[in-house]
C-alpha cells in the first residue's frame, strides 16, 4: 500500500508541475501580449490587448495557485485528504482562487464586451453575479465550518501542526 501512495503523491508532483509550467507559459503569453500593446501606440486596440493581458495574468495565477495547494497538500504534507478538517482547508483555498479568477476574468469580460461587442455584456454580467454567488455560498461554507471546527479540535490541531512542517520546506 505504501508503493501505491507514493505513486499517487509523485503523480500529484507531476500534475503540480505541468500546472506551474502552464503558470510560466501564460506569464510569458501576457507580457508579450502587454510588449505588442505598447509597441502598437497608446490608444484604446492598446488598452483592450493590455486587459487582454491582465485576464491572461490572473490564469497564470490561478494555475500556480493550483499547483501550490496540490505541492502542500498531496506532496509535502502526504496528507489524507478524506479527513474533514483537510477537505475544508483544501475547498477554502481552492474557493479563493476560483473567486479571484472569475472575478477578475469578469471585469476582463465587461470591458471587452463594453468596447467591442456590447451584446456579449449579459454574458459577462452573468459571470459576476456568478462569483456573486459563489463568494455568498464560500461565506456559509465557512460560518458552517466554525462549527464542524469546534467538534473535532484534536484534527485542527493535527492540520496546525503541519503548517508549521510546511513552513519549514
Amino acid at each position: 500500500m505504501k508503493t501505491v501512495s507514493r505513486i499517487f503523491q509523485l503523480l500529484h508532483a507531476l500534475i503540480a508541475l505541468f500546472f506551474a509550467c502552464a503558470a510560466i507559459m501564460l506569464v510569458f503569453i501576457a507580457a508579450r501580449t502587454g510588449l505588442l500593446a505598447l509597441s502598437s501606440g497608446v490608444d484604446t486596440a492598446a488598452a483592450q490587448q493590455i486587459i487582454e493581458a491582465i485576464g491572461l495574468l490572473s490564469s497564470a495565477v490561478v494555475a500556480l495557485q493550483i499547483a501550490e495547494t496540490i505541492t502542500e497538500e498531496e506532496v509535502i504534507r502526504d496528507a489524507d485528504i478524506s479527513a474533514p478538517t483537510r477537505v475544508r482547508r483544501f475547498l477554502s483555498r481552492f474557493f479563493v482562487v476560483i473567486i479571484v479568477a472569475l472575478a477578475i476574468e469578469g471585469l476582463v469580460a465587461s470591458f471587452k464586451a463594453i468596447h467591442e461587442a456590447p451584446d456579449q455584456l449579459p454574458y459577462a454580467a452573468a459571470l459576476i453575479a456568478g462569483v456573486g454567488v459563489l463568494l455568498a455560498a464560500w461565506g456559509v461554507f465557512i460560518r458552517l465550518n466554525r462549527y464542524a471546527e469546534e467538534l473535532e479540535p484534536e484534527a485542527m490541531a493535527e492540520v496546525k501542526s503541519e503548517d508549521q512542517k510546511v513552513r519549514r520546506s
